[in-house]
């Protein structure tokens, strides 16, 4: 009789498969590659791609006042940010070679992939910069927290938490 987690990890494996033909299917309908961490586009379709960008200059006026009144506080939240990065570094380095704790990989948590879509304007690419920083940054932050963890915590959880990194 197959085991639980030999199951489990055939299941994943299946799943694994699928993911790879839908993200294959997907990529030629769209018409797009990866190379070395990049998306390219077919030419046709990065033309028609820009079709469907919105001027910048369009783009800048904002259409609520609440818009523009959130933008500074929206924006003020990169010195926090690149704190936490800067601390996260440092961190890493001075702690987790200590313990033999495998240091995370930053690039795979901060991915600046959508510069790549045409139909965006500077500013919209302006924005994704942003968010991509600081949402990856978050990810980031949470995976070194979870292996940290993982080494300290002498107290397993009962039941996971949404949004937690299984110890």
């Amino acid at each position: 009789m197959e085991s639980r987690i030999a199951e489990l990890l055939r299941k994943i494996d299946e799943l694994n498969d699928a993911l790879k033909k839908e993200h294959a299917r997907l990529a030629e309908k769209y018409g797009f590659s990866l190379r070395e961490r990049r998306v390219i586009f077919l030419e046709q379709f990065r033309a028609r791609n820009r079709t469907f960008r919105i001027p910048a200059w369009r783009y800048a006026i904002p259409r609520h006042i609440r818009h523009l009144l959130s933008l500074p506080f929206i924006y003020a939240m990169i010195i926090p940010a690149v704190l936490l990065d800067l601390f996260l570094a440092i961190y890493q380095l001075a702690a987790f070679p200590l313990y033999g704790i495998p240091r995370v990989d930053r690039r795979e948590f901060i991915v600046y992939d959508r510069k790549y879509l045409d139909y965006l304007n500077v500013i919209q690419k302006g924005h994704c910069l942003y968010c991509s920083y600081v949402n990856g940054l978050f990810a980031y932050a949470v995976e070194v927290a979870a292996r940290t963890e993982r080494y300290w915590c002498p107290i397993k959880a009962a039941r996971n938490q949404i949004g937690r990194a299984h110890v």
